[in-house]
């Protein structure tokens, strides 16, 4: 739904969290594709490495501190 109305900004918190790996490369694949064609700005959480180093920048928390 929140990508019908075409954002600016998406904020997802853990998006393939319960989700199989071929379904998670999907939501990636969605999210690059949102970010190229729409200029969304993808904003996520997670705690896979593999799904993270797919990013364009990554900021992590370590002990509350941004790094």
């Amino acid at each position: 739904m929140a990508l019908v109305m075409e954002p600016t900004y998406l904020f997802a918190d853990e998006p393939t969290g319960n989700l199989d790996s071929i379904n998670g490369l999907k939501i990636i694949e969605l999210f690059q594709k949102f970010n190229k064609e729409k200029g969304t700005t993808i904003i996520y959480v997670t705690h896979d490495k593999e799904f993270a180093a797919k990013a364009k920048r990554q900021i992590s928390l370590v002990d509350g501190v941004l790094v």
